[in-house]
């Protein structure tokens, strides 16, 4: 009993009043638990009263019990659940509780205390991803700032240049900057504004102006070789030889602007990575809410800004309906064979692994080299046809169709290496069209484009017209990329069916059934090249031999160009119907 009476004064409060709360709850306490708790209790109060009679002596010891980082325990040995039981005992009591009932708990405490905290690494930096250029190690970067990268963009090696060539450039680089950042001894920048050019900048015009004058003088024989065995060799996966196609001061530039573009897309990186992207996300979410709560936004409006395809990041043109949990990510992750989309590295990594696709599925309908078009019916792969219309509507305006692809032919075209075969570009045509439309939507992928891909797969729609005997059009509203493909095709096509008629009158619905293009589209062709005249009451194809002659001289300027469709390659009979 001593030892109760002699507890219930050390939980008094400072002011020598007792807290109701805190004894009822000792009370409770000490009426329901055995005797054989009550001697670790009773060491407990022993050693409260010894610090509270020492603490006016020792203050430092209570100011080292105020700092503990640990949350001081009860006499039962629990952490506290109220501010009453807080305030039964001093810091300085929980403090040698923590010191005389449990040494090994407060050691562990302490280790944890000093272990350093766990970093969250972010997927972008994952030091298990690798750059997919053949031959990588991934060390060096282009900006000769960095000692890896994991991107195309940033890949030395993709470049024709050594991890130490890139550094000495960004060494030399520097210099320059700081050469041009220096100001002109006496001169003041606000006094020379909208004033003739100071004589350092007219020195410079003139340097610059002597060091272009050998641009034009073009590639001779060995360097053309050597350009085209570098480009036989590599193929995509290296960039082009620049050297002597232009002056050092342009290829100085643009390896600049290079070097300029690879270090934004880095800080842009770094900061998706950083924990602001989080807060920044969760913030434009709420804008959105709140601009499509206004109706100034659609449902689903939510755009993807890039996707990861291949060794490849595009940048998306357009919005296209993917899931909502997919399109508020912003960048996507599609398998290049298999079109699947996923949110993550990690997720694309591990797919790729077990991913058996390595070309689209279907009949391979044609084959010269490595060009490959398969034929893919909607009804029979509806999966990968709808990803493949989800993927073309990124960089397509009036692209409507999504969902509903079992009513369409897709032809898409390949180009294999040792890896698979790659998507270059698919053209969808109706299985029956009352219009005799032969392409509905038409697509080259953003990195084939201007290599003419998209002329072959016209010219490849066009060859199938002639197999059915049937006369075609594309599918009206054309994109604007599109309706520029298929005004110089129209072209090509008349000059060259001028070039090698030899009669001396012309007839469109000749022309028409000897190349398959519609009668509408020959006029429009003509009318835009003048070649079409109202004469007397008739209208007259005029035959321009300066158009003829210069059609002719490009082509011969281009030589064996391998973009040209083969009809002895394609092995296709017309479907019979759905």
């Amino acid at each position: 009993m001593p030892r109760r009476r002699q507890q219930r004064h050390v939980g008094s409060g400072s002011d020598g009043t007792e807290d109701s709360d805190s004894s009822a709850e000792r009370e409770q306490t000490n009426s329901s638990e055995s005797d054989g708790n009550m001697p670790k209790r009773t060491r407990l109060t022993r050693a409260s009263l010894r610090l509270s009679q020492s603490s006016q002596d020792t203050p430092d010891l209570k100011r080292s019990g105020d700092h503990d980082e640990s949350p001081p325990l009860t006499p039962t040995g629990n952490a506290p659940s109220s501010e009453s039981e807080l305030d039964i005992s001093s810091p300085n009591a929980s403090h040698d509780e923590s010191q005389s009932k449990d040494p090994a708990h407060r050691d562990s405490d302490k280790d944890l205390s000093h272990r350093p905290k766990r970093r969250r690494c972010h997927e972008t930096y994952n030091f298990n991803m690798k750059c997919p250029t053949p031959g990588c190690n991934s060390l060096g970067h282009l900006t000769g700032k960095h000692e890896r990268h994991f991107a195309v963009s940033g890949c030395p090696l993709y470049h024709n240049l050594s991890a130490d060539e890139c550094k000495v450039k960004a060494t030399s680089r520097e210099k320059q900057e700081e050469e041009v950042k220096a100001p002109d001894e006496g001169n003041n920048r606000h006094a020379t504004r909208h004033q003739t050019p100071t004589s350092r900048q007219t020195r410079y015009k003139e340097q610059v102006t002597e060091l272009r004058k050998g641009r034009n003088s073009g590639l001779q024989k060995e360097q053309k070789e050597k350009h085209m065995e570098h480009r036989q060799s590599y193929g995509n996966t290296r960039e082009p030889l620049l050297e002597n196609i232009t002056s050092d001061y342009d290829l100085e530039l643009f390896r600049k602007a290079q070097a300029r573009a690879s270090e934004d897309m880095v800080r842009e990186r770094s900061l998706n990575a950083s924990p602001l992207a989080s807060s920044s996300s969760s913030s434009s979410s709420t804008l959105n809410e709140k601009l499509r709560i206004q109706g100034q936004i659609t449902e689903g409006s939510n755009m993807i800004k890039t996707i990861l395809f291949g060794r490849y990041e595009l940048d998306t043109w357009y919005h296209s309906p993917y899931p909502e949990e997919y399109a508020r990510l912003g960048r996507l992750y599609v398998c290049e064979f298999c079109l699947k989309y996923m949110k993550s590295q990690t997720i694309l990594r591990r797919h790729m692994a077990k991913c058996v696709w390595k070309h689209p599925p279907g009949d391979e309908v044609y084959r010269k080299g490595a060009i490959s078009v398969f034929e893919v019916d909607g009804k029979k792969n509806k999966i990968y046809c709808q990803n493949l219309c989800l993927l073309a509507k990124l960089f397509l305006d009036h692209k409507t169709l999504y969902y509903d692809v079992e009513p369409f032919l897709f032809y898409v075209m390949t180009e294999a290496d040792n890896t698979g075969c790659h998507l270059v570009g698919y053209f969808s045509k109706e299985k029956n069209s009352f219009l005799n439309y032969n392409v509905s939507c038409i697509l080259t992928m953003p990195q084939y484009m201007r290599q003419g891909y998209g002329k072959m797969l016209i010219d490849f729609s066009y060859l199938l017209s002639k197999v059915e005997e049937k006369v075609g059009s594309p599918e009206r509203p054309l994109s604007d990329l599109g309706l520029i493909s298929y005004r110089s095709y129209w072209k090509e096509v008349l000059l060259r069916y001028m070039y090698n008629f030899q009669g001396k009158e012309i007839s469109i619905k000749e022309i028409s059934q000897e190349t398959a293009v519609n009668p509408v589209d020959i006029v429009s062709t003509l009318q835009s090249l003048q070649m079409l005249k109202y004469w007397k009451g008739k209208h007259l194809v005029l035959k321009r031999q300066d158009l003829i002659d210069e059609w002719k001289s490009k082509e011969t300027k281009q030589g064996n160009n391998n973009k040209t469709i083969d009809p002895s390659s394609l092995k296709w009979t017309p479907p019979k119907g759905s």
